[in-house]
């Protein structure tokens, strides 16, 4: 028997036109299905803390009318530092698939915790690669209750694609230099 979890805001969620940070009240109820869902199938027998992740992906990138949602959950290894959180298997299966810089509108994650927990700092850092900083990151509990930051303030003053000078300004560095560049 499957319960449905309504997400509801913890703290008070600024909405503009009806949308919560860009959502739709169905688009945001599809994101903590997704996540929640996802959970389930968490491969954690080591530290049995369940994680799942949601990427809700942009009209425009989806090829559907439906909100199109791309998941996964941590998966651990008894080597524990080889094990994948939830959030950067969800991105891996969107990049595969063909998905970009662009084509996300929204992040969840899920866990069983009656607190909310936020993607870890190498998570941050691999979703910043793929993310707009101004794309919310809702952070579920086990009830479904919720609290949403931006990829920007969860990574403030990151490091990401568009920080790197163009290659052929590098490449003429390192000529300039002396430095032999093969291949690049």
């Amino acid at each position: 028997m499957t319960t449905t979890i309504k997400p509801v805001p913890a703290e008070q969620i600024p909405e503009k036109d009806g949308l919560i940070h860009g959502l739709s009240v169905a688009e945001l109820q599809t994101l903590c299905e997704k996540c929640v869902k996802a959970k389930a199938t968490a491969y954690c027998p080591y530290s049995l803390f369940r994680v799942g992740a949601s990427l809700l992906l942009h009209p425009s990138s989806s090829n559907g009318a439906s909100p199109h949602v791309v998941t996964g959950a941590n998966v651990e290894n008894a080597s524990y530092p080889v094990g994948t959180c939830a959030e950067r298997v969800a991105m891996g299966n969107a990049v595969v698939s063909g998905h970009k810089l662009g084509s996300f509108k929204a992040v969840g994650v899920a866990t069983d915790m009656d607190d909310f927990c936020s993607p870890c700092g190498m998570c941050r850092q691999f979703l910043r690669e793929f993310l707009e900083l101004h794309v919310p990151i809702f952070m579920f509990t086990k009830e479904g209750k919720f609290i949403v930051r931006t990829m920007g303030e969860l990574l403030p003053l990151s490091f990401g694609p568009d920080k790197l000078p163009p290659r052929e300004q590098l490449r003429k560095g390192l000529e300039k230099e002396g430095e032999i560049v093969e291949g690049a």
